[in-house]
């Protein structure tokens, strides 16, 4: 094989030889340069997995940034907009970073490990902003995304599946906490984290360990109807629950091409994640102006009256288009068409009403649909299994 196809060629995860027996239709995608499954068998049983019993998504393509040393949570702070101080040990934190401006680099989790010692998982790779930030800190960073593995299990089952393995008292790991375990003499990791707005869980091990614990999952599994999923079911579940993506429903600020693409964390919703009394962080000058001056989008969740793919739809209120979809979906548990949308300000309170203008292909031909839609106050699904402490199995 010459230099340039082996340049081309797709990585695989620790997974992939499980993955790959399972992919029965064949569907592949590409997730930072790995080659991951869109779809094993069907989406809406893949996403009902997921809702109903248990469903597994191969996380091990996400970024991950081990960061230690005496500065590690100052460097934390000075880079994301949250107060990583309120991070406990053995907690994980949703959070955001932003450039000089103001505007989303990405979002991601930071695992407190210790209290000099966090993981950063991210979308998108971070190397070279993580460097830069580290200027004048006593830190260490290094890229372990080659050397752990993890899959998220997630659904109803997920803690009684994980618990059949022998992850004893899994059911009282309150959400967003972490904990170890023995697994074949290696260290391994349960986070109660995930995309998917449901009751489950993250798990991370080393690569050598990464077969035996597909392999012992499924079987713990088995009985609870346990099956892998795709990325396009999990855009579903994401879509119901009401997560974003880097990359769909934001251009991440490093990579704007077109002034005016990025977006602040006000305009996405992810006000609740800014802490202006922290005294210096990325962005904040510029955070506070916005607040006191005001947005210029606002971030929606609508409910789009039929069935109709609304992906890249045009928002309109009477004559004049207010705002664009960035994400869609027909979702099967809440029977609802939802779509995010980004508004031009002040449009998007609560109740508002707008018109969808959907195109879509059919046989040969596009067809245009003008279709009622209201914003929503929140995500659609948010079932109470997802915070309550689960059922201990039997």
């Amino acid at each position: 094989m010459n230099t340039a196809n082996r340049a081309t060629m797709m990585l695989e995860t620790p997974f992939h030889s499980r993955v790959k027996e399972l992919c029965q239709i064949n569907d592949w995608g590409n997730w930072m340069g790995f080659t991951t499954p869109n779809a094993f068998f069907d989406v809406e049983l893949e996403y009902f997995a997921v809702r109903s019993t248990t469903g597994v998504f191969d996380l091990s393509p996400m970024n991950k940034y081990r960061i230690t040393g005496p500065d590690a949570e100052a460097y934390l702070n000075k880079m994301v907009t949250r107060n990583v101080s309120k991070i406990g040990l053995n907690r994980v934190g949703y959070t955001v970073w932003c450039n000089d401006a103001g505007q989303v680099m990405d979002d991601g989790t930071i695992f407190r490990l210790g209290p000099n010692d966090f993981r950063l998982c991210s979308y998108q790779r971070a190397t070279d902003w993580l460097l830069w930030c580290a200027m004048g800190f006593d830190v260490s960073i290094s890229d372990e995304t080659d050397h752990l593995a993890a899959l998220a299990v997630q659904g109803p089952t997920s803690c009684t599946t994980l618990t059949q393995m022998g992850l004893h008292d899994l059911n009282t790991l309150k959400p967003f906490g972490m904990r170890e375990y023995d697994f074949e003499g290696e260290k391994l990791m349960i986070s109660r984290t995930g995309f998917t707005g449901d009751l489950g869980y993250e798990v991370w091990v080393s690569p050598e360990r990464a077969e035996p614990l597909w392999d012992q999952l499924f079987e713990a599994g088995r009985d609870y109807l346990i099956k892998p999923f795709g990325s396009y079911a999990l855009d579903i579940a994401r879509i119901e629950t009401g997560f974003i993506q880097a990359g769909v429903d934001f251009v991440p600020a490093e990579e704007m091409v077109r002034p005016g693409r990025t977006r602040s964390p006000f305009e996405l919703g992810l006000d609740w994640l800014v802490d202006l009394e922290k005294p210096l962080f990325n962005g904040r000058k510029s955070l506070i102006a916005e607040k006191e001056k005001g947005s210029r989008y606002r971030f929606a969740i609508l409910n789009i009256d039929g069935n109709k793919p609304a992906d890249h739809s045009f928002i309109l209120k009477g004559d004049q288009q207010i705002g664009t979809v960035t994400s869609a979906a027909w979702c099967p548990t809440a029977k609802s068409n939802i779509a995010f949308a980004q508004l031009e300000m002040p449009e998007g309170g609560v109740g508002q009403e707008y018109v969808a203008e959907i195109y879509y292909q059919r046989e040969l031909h596009w067809t245009r649909v003008l279709a009622p839609c209201r914003v929503l106050d929140g995500p659609i699904f948010n079932p109470k299994r997802r915070r309550q402490t689960p059922a201990i199995p039997h």
